[in-house]
């Protein structure tokens, strides 16, 4: 059964390089993309299911009983077509030149500051300020309002933050290794899940029309004008010579 999902998940592989048809060295990503089972609930809402589980839970079982183990990572779609449980998606839905947009999760940082977190350029490093110098600064104002904002930049978790790529482009699709190449970088660290969508096909550069055979005729009679005003210039400026010549005797 051919599907019209445009829509895999799979998981980060390491980073590389490639050249384009120009010849300039680019940059891209090998996306490790098994094939995806299909499983439909009772409510009628398709999953998509990626990897298997070494032990499931009892709140699994649903998908135990239709593919005999527990998946590693599930994500909801919406039904394109009609589709089944145990139908498998595979990098095949993907062609070269598909424009995609890949959803991961950014590498975390830990506990970061104001200067690392948002950029702060810090406190004076002169008249005696020995302790403000990677200090945020002041968070809020007096008895009005007595409080600090909410979305206010401070210190904090930094990363781990859900992050979309859009327009990156499709190099190549091994089908036989499951693998997606994929221009450019995508968010996570190397093993980390991804979302990759189909959003389209990239732009690139379409040659002119060739010219019409009338253009060509047009073209071809200016040139042959073009040779005859020079011919007959040059007869003009022999026959100038020759007289100029018999003036002289």
């Amino acid at each position: 059964m051919e599907n019209q999902i445009n829509t895999i998940i799979g998981t980060k592989g390491a980073m590389s390089m490639r050249f384009n048809s120009r010849g300039r060295q680019i940059p891209v990503t090998f996306i490790n993309a098994a094939p995806n089972l299909i499983f439909v609930n009772k409510s009628g809402q398709s999953q998509l299911t990626f990897g298997q589980k070494k032990k499931a839970k009892k709140t699994e079982n649903a998908y135990v009983k239709s593919f005999g183990f527990a998946p590693r990572k599930i994500k909801e779609i919406k039904n394109q077509q009609e589709i089944k449980t145990g139908d498998k998606i595979t990098v095949a839905v993907f062609a070269p030149g598909d424009a995609v947009k890949v959803t991961g999760t950014s590498k975390g940082k830990g506990f970061a500051g104001g200067m690392k977190r948002w950029g702060f350029h810090g406190g004076p490093k002169t008249h005696g300020q020995s302790d403000r110098h990677r200090s945020p600064g002041s968070i809020g104002q007096t008895t009005t309002p007595g409080r600090v904002f909410k979305g206010k930049k401070m210190a904090g978790h930094m990363g781990s933050e859900t992050k979309s790529v859009r327009g990156l482009e499709v190099i190549e699709i091994d089908e036989s290794k499951n693998i997606l190449v994929v221009k450019g970088a995508v968010p996570g660290a190397k093993n980390g899940f991804l979302l990759i969508e189909k959003m389209g096909k990239v732009k690139t550069y379409v040659a002119p029309p060739p010219p019409q055979k009338e253009d060509e005729e047009e073209e071809k009679k200016a040139e042959v004008e073009e040779e005859k005003q020079e011919e007959s210039s040059s007869a003009e400026a022999t026959d100038d010579k020759k007289g100029d010549e018999n003036a002289s005797k």
